[in-house]
């Protein structure tokens, strides 16, 4: 059997799978379709900034894990999940060419799991931005509209599997960096609970706790099937928590309970929500209402906009000697030509930081922890949109932007894209954003499901009885391996 490339793009990670199981087509036919496919689509968007040919045209197939994603085409993203011997930037300039020491836990679980690790995806730069746009690699767009981005920091993987590339690939996610590409791109993005999945073996917790590892992917099968190979305490995790009885991919097929749904579209950091957003979250709600579960409207209380400049004084506390020890590793100066502007201000800032500050930002993290967690009291399930519009032009939230102070980040960088994703990094708990609906614009609209901690069963069940109430499979960008490539607009938008 021989896939077109729009068979190949029609199959999510389990279907690909299951062919190569079938021995219908070889893991090496699918890497060498996804090459194909990237090198078809990648000046378009800009998704992929690098391919390994061993593990395409050179692929030894035994070398692959025996999990149930066998022989599947997988992007690796430029900032953590690092492999020994592949090169790991970061997006900056600074890390240009340096290359990982060791495995993570991350890697050698994705390899289990089967996964053909064929490339790396694009990130901003630390993945410090709502949208992937960084002065190393350039932009990259969502497929469904050139110059638009993708969302960050995990825009290059949602956007390759949204354009067709790969069925999968990975996220990683401290504020939205999984769900808010997720929604620009029209993708399936799930955050896990804290403490899910292990950031090993050189860190206890990402991002003092705020920060998980995932994936990116089309269908709530796959994300299931996936949290199944990476849920797996490793050997020195800080802490384990509990899973539900029986597998992720098997609960995610069953009807969940009723259970009690508040919704709200409320701005939480005074940023407008879209008119054609809130009516998305509107329509999920009745929906959820008719499948029997008991659905109001309510909104936690949550000074949105203090907590985001609480997280970032988290964010940013030692980012100085991190960067400093990235300097020595690449023998890159750290400078206005290695680190884009508002890269650069975090870095100058970090330096001034006291423990005082970041004492004072941790207990600022507790109080609103507190605070948001009361409105699982009420509810099962938080209901709301994953961002408040649809992608927006380059340029919008952008790192190279010279017009904004370090006190004016959580303002004009964060809250944009953060507004209803940085509550559940604050809270630690599941949230998954889908592309229940679309835009007038053309665009994909993100809505997000959100349950207690640990919960990642309540949310896949939710979602897989969503993908099926309100199907988005048939709906395919105008980039995309099925259908003919769209060329840049060189009219198109660019960065301010």
């Amino acid at each position: 059997m021989t896939l077109t490339p729009a068979e190949y793009a029609a199959h999510d990670a389990l279907g690909l799978a299951a062919l190569v199981a079938s021995r219908q087509v070889s893991a090496k036919e699918l890497a060498l379709t996804a090459a194909a496919a990237i090198a078809a689509l990648n000046p378009a968007i800009n998704a992929v900034v690098e391919t390994y040919p061993d593990r395409i045209d050179g692929l030894d197939e035994r070398t692959l894990g025996s999990g149930p994603f066998r022989g599947v085409p997988f992007l690796i993203k430029d900032f953590f999940g690092h492999e020994a011997g592949r090169t790991i930037e970061f997006g900056s300039r600074l890390c240009r060419g340096m290359v990982a020491q060791q495995n993570t836990h991350l890697f050698e679980l994705f390899r289990a799991a089967g996964l053909n690790v064929l490339g790396r995806s694009a990130a901003p730069e630390y993945s410090m931005a709502g949208t992937t746009e960084n002065a190393l690699y350039g932009r990259t767009s969502t497929p469904w509209k050139y110059g638009y981005s993708s969302g960050g920091s995990t825009g290059g993987g949602m956007a390759a599997v949204a354009a067709g590339m790969v069925p999968i690939a990975h996220g990683s996610d401290i504020a939205g960096s999984i769900r808010i590409p997720a929604s620009f791109c029209g993708g399936v993005g799930l955050k896990p609970s804290r403490g899910r999945v292990s950031v090993g073996p050189l860190q206890d917790e990402n991002g003092f706790g705020l920060g998980q590892n995932f994936v990116q992917t089309r269908t709530v099968r796959d994300a299931a099937a996936m949290l199944d190979c990476l849920a797996i305490p490793q050997v020195g995790d800080p802490f384990v928590i509990p899973k539900p009885d029986g597998s992720y991919a098997s609960l995610a097929t069953q009807r969940s309970p009723a259970l009690r749904v508040g919704w709200s579209t409320r701005a939480l950091m005074g940023f407008p929500v879209d008119g054609e957003v809130a009516h998305a979250v509107e329509r999920t709600a009745a929906q959820l209402a008719a499948m029997g579960h008991h659905v109001v409207e309510e909104s936690p209380q949550f000074d949105g906009l203090d907590a985001m400049r609480q997280m970032t004084d988290v964010w940013f506390f030692g980012f100085d000697l991190r960067l400093d020890g990235y300097a020595a590793r690449s023998g890159h100066t750290i400078g206005p030509d290695t680190l884009e502007p508002v890269t650069y201000k975090i870095y100058e800032y970090a330096k001034t930081m006291t423990n005082a500050t970041f004492l004072a930002a941790i207990a600022g993290m507790n109080t609103a922890r507190r605070q948001l967690a009361r409105f699982f009291e009420r509810h099962d399930v938080w209901l709301c949109p994953t961002t408040s519009r649809v992608a927006e032009p380059w340029g919008t939230y952008h790192l190279g932007r010279t017009d904004v102070a370090i006190t004016d980040l959580a303002e004009a960088i964060f809250r944009g894209p953060c507004q209803f994703t940085l509550p559940h990094n604050v809270l630690g708990v599941p949230a998954v954003s889908l592309p229940l609906a679309m835009h007038s614009s053309g665009l994909p609209i993100g809505v997000q499901l959100a349950a207690r901690h640990a919960h990642e069963h309540v949310v896949l069940q939710l979602a897989s009885a969503l993908e099926e109430a309100m199907p988005w499979s048939r709906r395919v960008p105008p980039i995309h391996l099925s259908a003919p490539v769209a060329p840049p607009d060189p009219t198109g938008p660019t960065c301010g």
